[in-house]
């Protein structure tokens, strides 16, 4: 896959909370720096923060607003709507940046507004 086709992959299967599947599109080697979970290497340690992660949210969608492509590099704006088991709600506008090899995920950040999650999160304890 091409680096839009992988970013568009990225979406679709965080959307349909498919997160096994999502983490098969990072490099094993991938590096990720995650506005919450901080600093994460590895495909195998992101698969097993992952595996949490549909039991923080009721429902969660991350929906792409904006895709700019330029060869292996992607940047995404998009805005993530979500709902704990608690009822907390978060609404955040994401910046998304990828680097894309060999049809991987080598390295992603985002960066977004912390504090609806924390608000919404902290609901749930």
């Amino acid at each position: 896959m091409d680096t839009k086709a992988v970013v568009t992959r990225y979406y679709e299967l965080a959307n349909a909370g498919s997160w096994d599947a999502w983490c098969d599109l990072f490099a094993a080697d991938q590096v990720m720096d995650e506005q919450l979970a901080g600093h994460v290497e590895g495909r195998e340690k992101l698969r097993a923060m992952m595996a949490g992660f549909p039991g923080m949210y009721a429902s969660f969608r991350n929906q792409p607003k904006e895709l700019i492509v330029e060869n292996d590099r992607a940047a995404v704006v998009s805005h993530i709507s979500a709902v704990t088991p608690g009822g907390g709600r978060i609404e955040a506008d994401v910046m998304n940046y990828f680097r894309v090899v060999d049809g991987a995920i080598t390295y992603m950040a985002n960066f977004h507004d912390t504090q609806p999650f924390r608000a919404a999160l902290q609901t749930t304890a």
